[in-house]
């Protein structure tokens, strides 16, 4: 929560208006950002979009977050913890095709569900920009490096284990499964059903079995 304290203010009206704005929920407001950046992007979210739909001021939006870049930046990182309980399937102790099964099945889910703006907020975000955003480019396209680099590592893992041929190329397939969640991500965006984007699904993990021990 955001405290304010305006005890003084009661008896001094310029005072009140001068003020910090109201005190409000952190999450609640964040999540409402999130929302917005999903829907419009970062460029696309203006700050009046933006605190139209937190319910603040743009004097409470820049108290509370310094900045539209760090609005963003605490938004994507509010996104990837929807995408937990799909992404924690690396770690657990299943096969790697069953691993990866269960990351493209929940990615479609995500993508299509009706219940917020389709697509992912980081697959295909920020991937053209004016120069003045080139350092939040940058930091959404490392969140992309950043799963990559836990694909491989999760098919590296599957070699050691002995459930993937020790021919397979990680890193390849790596790349392979994050062009797939990306294409996904447009494909909902274009209007991709549930249903369409798990035969894409399908398809990717049937290419992954061929590379089973």
């Amino acid at each position: 929560m955001i405290v304010v304290k305006n005890s003084a203010d009661v008896k001094n009206p310029t005072a009140r208006r001068r003020g910090r704005p109201p005190a409000f929920n952190r999450e609640t407001v964040l999540s409402a950002a999130r929302e917005t950046f999903w829907a419009h992007g970062y460029e696309g979210a203006s700050i009046a979009d933006l605190t139209a739909a937190m319910g603040i001021t743009p004097q409470s939006l820049y108290a509370a977050f310094n900045s539209k870049a760090d609005l963003y930046r605490a938004a994507l990182e509010q996104y990837r913890a929807l995408g937990a309980e799909t992404s924690s399937a690396l770690g657990e102790p299943i096969d790697t095709v069953s691993a990866f099964e269960r990351i493209l099945r929940g990615s479609a889910a995500r993508f299509s569900a009706p219940e917020h703006p389709k697509g992912c907020m980081i697959s295909t975000a920020v991937l053209n920009c004016a120069s003045e955003n080139d350092l939040i480019a940058d930091h959404v396209a490392a969140l992309r490096r950043r799963s990559l680099e836990a694909y491989a590592a999760r098919i590296e893992r599957g070699i050691r284990e002995g459930d993937i041929s020790a021919e397979a190329k990680p890193r390849a397939l790596a790349r392979f499964l994050g062009a797939i969640v990306q294409g996904m991500s447009v494909q909902a965006r274009d209007g991709a059903s549930l249903e369409e984007l798990l035969e894409i699904a399908s398809l990717a993990i049937a290419e992954l079995a061929r590379h089973r021990a």
